[in-house]
């Protein structure tokens, strides 16, 4: 049986890791170039992070799903500490990440370009592989266990509470208040000139119809 809270989590995943690359991508290109990204929109994409990953996904994860596994045994209550502790470093990552981005885009035309940009990228990438490592740690360790240890009255709860999160790259309609952010973030895709491994990068997420 499959259940909507682990169908849901695994498609965010996607949404996230698709959204990571992306971002990833796109730097390495006006990195090659030589030329400023587009800061608007890095700062929408940041903004996407912030907004659904950070206050959506990870929260329901460490509030609902990770309790109902623990003390079973002591390796699963280790890796269930680690993976909150994950969720915490990320809340304070992406802070230190859209600061970064404000001062490369403020210092951007001063003797400072160079290392602001450096900082920015360091901190992105670190960001980018602590995640994608977090979210493979999930998908491999905790999601087979909850699929072969919880029961339906717990699913239930889980897929309630689940099938309330409204993140649009993971296959919903954006409310209409987000709907000008995701125009944001795919128009800058689709402009730029590496926009075929940018737009691969998606694969598998769900982008939301252009209006």
């Amino acid at each position: 049986m499959t259940h909507p809270s682990l169908t849901i989590i695994r498609h965010e995943h996607r949404a996230l890791s698709a959204m990571l690359r992306a971002i990833t991508l796109l730097l390495s290109e006006h990195r090659r170039r030589g030329t400023l990204p587009d800061f608007d929109a890095l700062q929408a994409m940041l903004f996407y992070v912030d907004e659904f990953p950070e206050r959506l996904h990870h929260p329901k994860e460490s509030r609902l799903l990770f309790p109902k596994l623990r003390g079973r045994n002591a390796q699963t209550d280790a890796l269930l500490d680690r993976l909150d502790r994950d969720h915490l470093r990320g809340e304070q990552t992406i802070r230190e990440l859209e600061h970064a981005l404000i001062g490369f885009r403020m210092m951007s035309e001063t003797g400072q370009r160079q290392a602001r940009q450096a900082r920015f990228e360091n901190l992105m990438k670190q960001y980018v592989d602590f995640y994608l490592d977090h979210m493979r740690v999930e998908e491999a360790e905790i999601l087979p266990l909850a699929e072969s240890v919880l029961k339906d009255d717990e699913w239930a709860e889980l897929d309630a509470a689940f099938l309330m999160n409204r993140d649009p790259l993971a296959g919903y309609e954006a409310d209409e208040a987000y709907r000008p952010l995701f125009k944001k973030i795919l128009g800058a895709l689709q402009h730029s000139s590496n926009v075929g491994p940018a737009l691969e990068a998606f694969a598998g997420a769900v982008l939301p119809a252009r209006r």
